[in-house]
C-alpha cells in the first residue's frame, strides 16, 4: 500500500492529485521551482522540496532532482501528473529502479506510444485506422492541406498547418525548432490535414484483467492546436460510431498491455463518418474531470489502485453532460498572446454542480516559465444545453483582475449558435465570427459602458477622499458655485475616454461629454470586501457595479461584463514616452531570433524578431514600412514586457 506520494509536477494538477490523496489518507510531497514557491499547491502538501531555479529544464525536467526530493521526503511513490516527465520512459524506469512505485503505465508502454511515427505503425498492425505519413520531398498539390507534427510531443507545440507546397520547408523548420525547444526532440512528420475534423478521444483504464473504457470526450474547440473547451460525452455522434471508437481504443491499449489511465485520441471526419488514430497519451489528461463527472469516478484514485496492484471498479453508465473550459492568461484578440504578472483578483463562484481546478489564487504571480493556464472550470448538468448555460453564467460572474484572460472568448463560444447545436470542429475558432478574436471584446453597449465608466469614476473619487488624512467630509472637486464638470480620463483597450460629472444636490450626475448617454445618476457608493460597490441609476433602472482599484488600474464588474481600465494622468513625464515606431516587447520572454539589422528596409508585417515565452514562439513584426534604425537585443536576451526591442522609422518619423 502506498503511504506517501510525490507529485512530479506543479500548480493545478498537483493540487488535483493532493485532493485525492487526502481522501485516501495518503501523505503528499510537493516539488517547486523558485518561481512557484508561493503557489497554493506548495502549502497544500504535507511536505515540500525546493528545486533551485525557474526554467523547466533546471527544475521539473530534472529527473535526478525529482528522485532526490523523493528520497529526502521519504516518498514511496511518484505521480507524474501531465506534461514535463509524465511520458518519459527513462524517468519511469529510474523511478522503479529507485525502489519507488510509478503511478503510470509500464515504461515499455510509454516508449511504444512515445513516438507518433512508431505508434502509428503499431496501431495499424493492431487494426486501428491511421492516416498515412507524407514524404516532404515527394509531396504534391493533391496532398494539400498538410499538417506538420512533432513526433515526441503534444499540446500543439511543433504543429503547423500547410496549405501551399512553397510554405512546407519553412513550416517544417519552424516545427522542428519549436519541438526541440519544448521536448528536446526535433523529430517531425507530415500527414494529411482534415479541414473540419473533430478531435474525439477515449478514456481507457488498463489493469491486470483487461481494459475498461470510460466513454469519450470531444475536444475539438482548440486554438493553436491546444484544447480550450472539452466535453463528455461527444455530441452528434452515431451510437454505432461511438462503439467503434471505444473498441478501437480498447484494441490500442491491449496491443501494448497498457496499465493505468490513458487516453486514445482520434481525428473524426463527421462528413464521412470515419475516424483515424492520432496518438495515445500514456498519462492523465488535462480534461479528465469531464469524464469523472459523467461517470462518477475518481481517475486519480483508480490510477493509484492499479499502481497498488488492485483491480478497480468497472465503468458504469454515463450520467448527464459535462463541459470544461480552460481559463488562460492570454489575449485572444492579439493572437492569443500569453500574459504574465500578478492576479490582483481571482475569484470564480463555487456553486453546486460547478467544479474548479486551479493552481492560482488572488495575489498569485503568473510567470513566463510555464503554461498560461490559470484554471479549469467544469459544470455537470442533466443536459448539454443546461451545462453550457450554467458554465457561461459562472464565467460571467467571475472576478478576474490584473491580467487579460480568455474569459470573454469562452463566454462567447458557450453561447454561440453552432456550438449549442453541437456543430464543432478543430476549425471552429478560425471560422466563427467572435468579437473576442477581433480585439473587440469590450462588453456591453456604448450606453452600458458609459454607465460602468461613471461608476468607476465615482469609486475613484471615493477612494481619493478616503485616502485623505484631513478634511474627509468635503466632497472631491467641491465647488460653491457651478463650474465646469469634474473630468477623469480612463484608458479602455487603448482608447482614452473622458468621464464628466457634476454634484447636483444630494446626488452626482453624469455630464454627457459624448452626447450618447442620458439620465444617469449615482445612487450610492459604499466600501466592499474588494473595493467599492457603486449603484448607478440609468433611466430608472439601478445597476450594481463592483469596482476595485490597485494603483492606476481600475477593474469594474457589472451584469454586462468586466472592464479593465487605467487612469490616465493629467501630466505625462517625458521620460515615460518612447520614440515613434518603437517595437515593444508584448510580454516577458527570451529573444530566440533576430531577423533584421539596423539600416534594413522592411515592409509592414515583416518579421523583425522572435520571442519565446510560456513554451511558445511569438513573432514581433514591423508595424509599418520603413527603416530599422535600432535593434536593441540579440538571441538569448531576456526582455521585460514593454521593453523597446527595435525601432522602425518611416520617412515621416525621421
Amino acid at each position: 500500500m502506498i503511504s506517501r506520494i510525490l507529485v512530479a509536477n506543479r500548480a493545478e494538477i498537483a493540487s488535483r492529485v493532493f485532493r485525492t490523496c487526502r481522501t485516501l489518507g495518503i501523505e503528499t510531497v510537493a516539488v517547486h521551482s523558485d518561481a512557484d514557491a508561493d503557489l497554493p499547491y506548495v502549502r497544500e502538501a504535507d511536505h515540500a522540496v525546493r528545486l533551485p531555479g525557474t526554467a523547466p529544464a533546471d527544475t521539473y525536467l530534472r529527473a535526478d532532482l525529482i528522485l532526490d526530493a523523493a528520497r529526502r521526503a521519504g516518498a514511496d511513490a511518484i505521480h507524474p501528473g501531465y506534461g514535463f516527465l509524465s511520458e518519459n520512459a527513462e524517468f519511469a524506469r529510474a523511478v522503479e529502479a529507485a525502489g519507488l512505485t510509478w503511478i503510470g503505465p509500464a515504461p515499455s508502454s510509454i516508449e511504444q506510444m512515445g513516438s507518433k511515427i512508431e505508434s502509428k505503425k503499431l496501431m495499424e498492425a493492431a487494426g486501428v485506422p491511421v492516416l498515412t505519413n507524407i514524404d516532404v520531398a515527394s509531396a504534391t498539390d493533391a496532398d494539400l492541406p498538410l499538417i506538420v507534427k512533432a513526433s515526441a510531443g503534444g499540446g500543439g507545440r511543433g504543429m503547423r498547418i500547410v496549405r501551399t507546397l512553397a510554405d512546407l520547408p519553412g513550416e517544417v523548420d519552424k516545427a522542428r525548432a519549436e519541438a526541440e525547444s519544448a521536448f528536446g526532440d526535433g523529430t517531425v512528420f507530415v500527414e494529411p490535414y482534415v479541414e473540419h475534423g473533430r478531435h474525439v478521444e477515449v478514456q481507457v483504464l488498463g489493469h491486470r484483467d483487461g481494459v475498461e473504457v470510460f466513454g469519450e470526450r470531444d475536444c475539438s474547440i482548440q486554438r493553436r492546436h491546444q484544447k480550450v473547451v472539452e466535453e463528455a460525452p461527444a455530441p452528434l455522434l452515431l451510437e454505432l460510431t461511438r462503439r467503434a471508437l471505444h473498441d478501437a481504443a480498447r484494441a490500442a491499449a491491449a496491443a501494448i498491455d497498457y496499465r493505468g489511465a490513458g487516453t486514445v485520441e482520434f481525428l473524426y471526419d463527421a462528413e464521412r463518418d470515419r475516424f483515424f488514430f492520432l496518438e495515445m497519451n500514456t498519462r492523465l489528461q488535462v480534461e479528465h474531470p469531464v469524464t469523472e463527472e459523467v461517470f462518477g469516478v475518481d481517475l486519480v484514485a483508480l490510477q493509484i489502485a492499479v499502481a497498488e496492484g488492485r483491480v478497480p471498479e468497472s465503468a458504469g453508465d454515463p450520467r448527464g453532460h459535462a463541459i470544461e473550459v480552460r481559463l488562460y492568461a492570454e489575449d485572444p484578440g492579439a493572437d492569443y498572446q500569453p500574459q504574465s504578472g500578478r492576479l490582483t483578483t481571482f475569484e470564480i463562484p463555487r456553486e453546486p454542480g460547478v467544479r474548479i481546478e486551479s493552481g492560482f489564487v488572488t495575489g498569485s504571480e503568473v510567470s513566463t516559465h510555464y503554461d498560461a493556464m490559470l484554471a479549469k472550470v467544469i459544470v455537470h448538468a442533466a443536459t448539454r444545453e443546461e451545462a453550457a448555460r450554467r458554465l457561461r453564467g459562472v464565467l460571467r460572474r467571475s472576478r478576474l483582475h490584473g491580467l487579460v484572460t480568455n474569459r470573454d472568448l469562452l463566454v462567447e463560444v458557450l453561447g454561440y449558435r453552432e456550438f449549442l447545436s453541437g456543430e464543432v470542429s478543430t476549425a471552429f475558432l478560425s471560422e466563427a465570427e467572435l468579437g473576442s478574436l477581433e480585439g473587440s471584446s469590450v462588453p456591453g453597449t456604448a450606453a452600458q459602458q458609459a454607465v460602468s465608466l461613471f461608476a468607476s469614476a465615482m469609486a475613484w473619487v471615493e477612494q481619493a477622499v478616503a485616502s485623505r488624512s484631513v478634511q474627509r467630509a468635503i466632497p472631491a472637486g467641491w465647488r460653491n458655485v457651478h463650474s465646469a464638470p469634474q473630468v477623469i480620463t480612463f484608458d479602455l483597450a487603448g482608447t482614452e475616454l473622458r468621464v464628466g460629472w457634476r454634484q447636483t444636490g444630494a446626488s452626482i450626475e453624469l455630464v454627457d461629454l459624448y452626447d450618447e448617454v442620458h439620465g444617469v445618476r449615482q445612487v450610492s457608493v459604499e466600501a466592499a470586501p474588494l473595493g467599492w460597490r457603486v449603484v448607478v441609476d440609468h433611466e430608472g433602472v439601478s445597476t450594481t457595479h463592483e469596482v476595485r482599484i490597485v494603483g492606476q488600474r481600475v477593474d469594474v464588474d457589472s451584469p454586462w461584463g468586466h472592464l479593465a481600465l487605467t487612469s490616465v494622468p493629467r501630466f505625462v513625464d517625458p521620460a515615460d514616452q518612447v520614440a515613434s515606431g518603437s517595437l515593444l516587447a508584448p510580454m516577458p520572454g527570451t529573444v530566440v531570433r533576430v531577423a533584421v539589422e539596423a539600416g534594413a528596409q522592411v515592409a509592414a508585417g515583416d518579421p523583425v524578431l522572435v520571442l519565446e515565452a510560456m513554451k511558445m514562439q511569438h513573432t514581433v513584426s514591423a508595424p509599418h514600412a520603413g527603416t530599422v534604425t535600432q535593434v536593441n537585443v540579440h538571441p538569448g536576451t531576456q526582455v521585460a514586457a514593454g521593453e523597446v526591442l527595435a525601432v522602425v522609422e518611416t520617412g515621416e518619423d525621421a
